[in-house]
This record gives structure tokens, sequence and C-alpha cells, in this order.
């Protein structure tokens, strides 16, 4: 049986799940985390530039419209699927009859609740792990997808803050560590999302991946957690916002 406090987490941000070049290096870095004997907790975001388009789209269907953004969100998946030689039609099915239904009840009311809006902006990351798990199974990778929403728990908060930016429990969670002890020595789970106490999903804000992945590293007692973006290194500034980043 393997030892249940031997995790690396690997965290990876939207620009390092979007095409096969981008996976190919994260099967890599899983395969040489396991050759040192160690289990691997993956936690990454959506698919770079879908959490700006579900943003948009709750604007856009509060207004009656949002359906270029539902239809932008769809081909981007169904294309980084083919890409990766997996059935997206299928895997992602529910997801976009998810999303359907949802604008079309803003569209509705006209009204978007942070409640609807945490539901909608989950999509991306829940799609994206599903693909993630879906092309690493493809691969001949044992591993498992976990929904994160099962395992951060949201501190209560008053307001728009309990759904959008919310705080998780993050000490050892001994359950989690029984749960997954014995099972495939690779997990995939969500960035960004938990669950209220009321059972609806929260956010922890946007850029919140790197801190679900913490949050994470402390619930499994993990050796170390690393988080992986596609800027090599240290930068003095976004070198994609400025050519004097050093």
């Amino acid at each position: 049986m393997s030892n249940t406090h031997n995790w690396v987490v690997l965290k990876f941000g939207g620009t390092s799940v979007k095409s096969l070049a981008d996976w190919r290096v994260i099967s890599k870095r899983i395969s040489e985390v396991k050759a040192k004997g160690k289990r691997v907790f993956v936690v990454h975001s959506a698919v770079a530039k879908i959490s700006d388009l579900l943003d948009t789209l709750v604007r856009q269907a509060v207004a009656g419209d949002g359906e270029a953004e539902l239809d932008a969100i769809k081909s981007r998946h169904l294309e980084l699927a083919a890409e990766l030689g997996v059935d997206g039609e299928t895997l992602f099915a529910p997801y976009f009859d998810e999303l359907t239904r949802l604008r079309a009840g803003l569209s509705l009311t006209g009204d978007a609740s942070p409640r609807l809006k945490a539901r909608i902006m989950a999509q991306g990351e829940l799609m994206a792990t599903t693909l993630g798990q879906a092309w690493l199974a493809s691969e001949g990778v044992a591993s498992r997808w976990l929904d994160a929403r099962d395992h951060l728990a949201a501190i209560p908060a008053p307001g728009a803050r309990g759904y959008l930016a919310c705080d998780c429990v993050h000490t050892q969670d001994d359950a989690l560590l029984a749960e997954l002890d014995g099972g495939p020595d690779v997990i995939i789970t969500q960035g960004f999302i938990a669950r209220r106490e009321d059972g609806d999903t929260a956010l922890l804000g946007r850029g919140g991946s790197d801190t679900s992945g913490a949050y994470f590293a402390a619930k499994l007692a993990a050796e170390r957690i690393e988080i992986w973006t596609d800027v090599p290194g240290f930068f003095s500034a976004d070198p994609r916002l400025t050519g004097a980043a050093r």
C-alpha cells in the first residue's frame, strides 16, 4: 500500500493546459515525480481565456444574449479534445447542457446572482480537468478525477463574498488521505472552486487556483507544491505586458 504522506502537488495555470504540447509537459513532470516514489496531486485551472469568456457570458446572458460566448466556449473545448485525441462531444455533454440551461435562466431572469455566477464560472475548471484526466487515461496513466468541491469546504462569509471570494478550511485532512490511500498515484482536480455549507458551489476569487493548490498541499501534508506557469523563472514584471521584464 502506498505511503499516504508522500504527495507532491503540481499546480498548472490555464496557459499550461491549452494544447497537446502542454499536456505532454505535464505528463513528463508527473512521470519524473512518480519515478522518485512520490504520489502526484495535480491541481489545474480552466483552459486559457475560458474564465474570461464565462465572465462575459454571464454579462451578455443577463442582457438576453450570450450565444456567441457559449459557442466559443464549446468550440474551444472541442478543438482541444480533438487535438488530444479524446471524444469531446461525449466528455463535455453534461457541462455544455449545464451552461446552456444556466444561460437560458439568466436570459429569462435578467439577474446574475452570486450563486448562479459561481456555478457558471466553475464549469471552466470542471471541463478542463475532465479533459486532462481523460487524456492521461488514454496515455495509459492510472489516474483519478476528483471534484475539489467535495474536499474544499468554504468558510461561511456574508453576501457575494461567500460565493465568489471564499476562504477554505485547510487543516490536514485524514479522511481525504484515507480515501486516496491504495488508489491511483495520480489525482487530477480543479483549482478555484469549493463547496459552501449549504451545498452550493463557491469560488476562491479570480486567480484562486494557486490558493487551491496550497490548500490541498496542506490537507495532504504534502512534501511540496510546485506552481507551474508558461513563464520560465521569476520575472520583474509580466513579460506579456512589457518588453522591459527582466
